[in-house]
This record gives C-alpha cells, sequence and structure tokens, in this order.
C-alpha cells in the first residue's frame, strides 16, 4: 500500500520557493536559481511536525524516533508564456503532472535587493497569472489529444468516449474553468486519469510575507487574495520566510525565546506541512516502545488489516487483532497501565477504520 504522493511547489521566481523547500526539508540548496540559470526540479521529505509522537517520546524515551514524511518537489520558477514553452515553461509543466497536490508560493514582501519578474508587488496578480497558465497548459494538452483521435483511421467506442470527455473539457478549460469543477464521473476520470491534468489537482497558497508585514497582519491586496481563494475553495497559509529562515539557523535553545519575542505560538511551516498531509487525504497511527516511537503514513479511511501492512507483509498476512488505544485517552490518563486499568484500550478486527492518532498493538500470527 503506497502512500509516497508528492506535493510540488511552485510559482513565479523569486518569489521565496526555495526558502520555503529548504525549511520544509532541512535542505540547503540555492536560493537563487533564476539568476543562476538552474532548472532543474528538486525533491526531498519533510518531516510532519506531530505533538502526539512529542508526548509518547518523553513518555518511552525510544531509542529511534520516526514521524509521518511528506515528499516535495521544488520546480522551476514559471513565467507569463510558459504554457507555450516559453522560459522553462514547458520543464515546469512537466514536472508538476506528476504531483498531487500544488503548493503555489505567492509574493508579497518587499526587497529590493530582490527584483519581481513583473517589476512591482501584486499578489493576485501572480495567483491569476499561474492559474492562466496552467489553464493553457491543459487547454493545450486536450486540444492535442482530441486532433489525435479525430485524424486516426479508426475511432474506437473507447475513443469515442475519450473525445467526448475531452470535449466536455475543453469547453470548460475555454470558459476559465479548472477540470477539477466539471463533476466528472468516475468512468469519464478513468478515462482521463493518464493525462494528470494540472487544472484537476487541489491546490494552496502560501503568502510569502516579509516582517512588517507580519507584524501588521496584512500585505497588498490580502482582501482580494482572501475572496478568491474563499470563492474557489482554495486554502491560503501566510508565511514570513526570512523570519523563519533565521529561526531555524539559531540553536535549539534559543528558538523558544525568539519565537516568543516575536509572539510566534507555532512555524507557518510546521502548519503547512500539517496541512499539505491533511489535504492529501493521509492520517497517522502511532506505535509506541522503548526501541522506536513511529507514526505510519496511510490514507484516510483505511481499515486494520491494510494499516497492520504498512508495518510488515507478515503483520497483514498474520492479522489476528489490533489492540487500539485513542492518543487522547492515553494523554489525559497518562500512561498505558492506567489507560488499560480504565478499559480505554479496546480490540478491533480487521474491518475496523483506523482514525488519526490510534496508538495501535497489533496481534498476528505466521
Amino acid at each position: 500500500m503506497s502512500t509516497n504522493l508528492t506535493t510540488g511547489i511552485i510559482g513565479l521566481p523569486m518569489v521565496g520557493k526555495t526558502t520555503i523547500f529548504n525549511l520544509l526539508t532541512n535542505s540547503n540548496q540555492e536560493i537563487s536559481n533564476f539568476l543562476s540559470g538552474k532548472t532543474e526540479t528538486i525533491t526531498a521529505s519533510a518531516k510532519v511536525p506531530d505533538k502526539r509522537i512529542d508526548f509518547l517520546v518523553n513518555m518511552y524515551k525510544p531509542r529511534k524516533t520516526t514521524y509521518a514524511q511528506i515528499q516535495f518537489s521544488e520546480v522551476p520558477g514559471l513565467v507569463r508564456g510558459a504554457s507555450e514553452g516559453k522560459g522553462v515553461g514547458n520543464q515546469f509543466l512537466s514536472a508538476i503532472r506528476n504531483a498531487d497536490l500544488l503548493v503555489h508560493v505567492v509574493r508579497a514582501f518587499e526587497n529590493s535587493d530582490v527584483p519581481h519578474v513583473e517589476d512591482d508587488i501584486n499578489p493576485m496578480r501572480d495567483i491569476e497569472t499561474i492559474a492562466v497558465e496552467i489553464l493553457l497548459a491543459d487547454m493545450d494538452l486536450v486540444e492535442k489529444r482530441i486532433e489525435r483521435i479525430q485524424s486516426g483511421k479508426k475511432i474506437t467506442k473507447e475513443n469515442a468516449f475519450e473525445l467526448e470527455v475531452l470535449k466536455k473539457c475543453l469547453q470548460a478549460l475555454e470558459e476559465e474553468k479548472p477540470i477539477s469543477q466539471l463533476g466528472l464521473t468516475d468512468e469519464e476520470k478513468a478515462t482521463l486519469r493518464n493525462y494528470a491534468f494540472l487544472t484537476e489537482k487541489p491546490m494552496m497558497l502560501v503568502i510569502n510575507i516579509d516582517e512588517d508585514q507580519y507584524r501588521e497582519g496584512t500585505y497588498p491586496g490580502k482582501d482580494k487574495v482572501e475572496k478568491y481563494a474563499a470563492e474557489k475553495g482554495i486554502a491560503v497559509l501566510e508565511i514570513c520566510g526570512r523570519i523563519e529562515m533565521e529561526i531555524s539557523q539559531l540553536p535549539a535553545e534559543d528558538r523558544e525565546l525568539f519565537m516568543e519575542d516575536l509572539g510566534i505560538s507555532e512555524l507557518g511551516i510546521d502548519r503547512l506541512a500539517r496541512a499539505v498531509y491533511d489535504y492529501l487525504g493521509l492520517i497517522s497511527f502511532l506505535t509506541a516502545g522503548e526501541d522506536e516511537v513511529r507514526a505510519w503514513t496511510i490514507k484516510r479511511n483505511t481499515d486494520a488489516k491494510r494499516a497492520a501492512g504498512k508495518i510488515h507483509s507478515d503483520i497483514e498476512r498474520g492479522f489476528i487483532r489490533a489492540e487500539v488505544i485513542a492518543f487522547e485517552d492515553l494523554s489525559a490518563t497518562g500512561s498505558m497501565a492506567k489507560a488499560r486499568d480504565k478499559g480505554l484500550l479496546r480490540l478491533e478486527g480487521k474491518e475496523y477504520l483506523v482514525q488519526d492518532g490510534d496508538i495501535i498493538n497489533f496481534r498476528f500470527n505466521v
């Protein structure tokens, strides 16, 4: 059972994509990819912060701790006209077709040393620029496939159905509607599966703000961005990449004090990692002991037997029962022994749907 889902970090050049990527993945990629002419896609794993893991680590003092992970890919900066093959557009667009979720980093920060490709700061314009390029790229793909089917010597029944669905997509795209809003049936979606249309993918907006904007709680055009996001059903997060980069470079003992001085209760980058995890339909079940405390990533609505297979195929094959306790119950009682005394541990069968934060011990026999 694979949960290797990838998130593509996208946006115009010089908006802070690499800063966000570095913060998420503890990487040290060169910030000036655009200025240095680099055009490769970079991929790395990010830790999903989880206070439940921290609690269990304090309880068990394990030899090893493993948090949930998400794959992030940072793709080259997109410029206006990328869908027509300008700049690094074609490479950018092919790279994000494999992503399960797009995180669009939008620049709101002011910095005279970092030029904006459009010369001024206008987050809403930049959001629309990327949206248009993505839409035009899908339209180009649809038109080429329609032409290929129609110019073929013979149109099969499958081709005819595909053609009908593609024409429906083209009409929506011409009306500037994403394919995700078409309300396609499962059969229609299956026909389009291999295309990986960009406008089918869920998206989040990350507004990269500066220190002054962070303190004031606003940035240019914030009302317009939030109205647009609400209409499209898109989540918006504000992150001050500059501040969070400074925090990441501090010794661990100084970070908390620095955050307290700035009135930061939680890093935006941590909120982003968790929001992405949730957006991808993922949850964590936990295993805990002196050897290891670990978060295991599964899709929501996974049954206990398949969740056992995430640990080892033998456990799934020989599954007997799952001994389960909700994290909230364990944290409320303070120890596994007290939780057991109160009858909060329960035995579940193979069809039990694992819940986020379940602490599980699998019983099996092979």
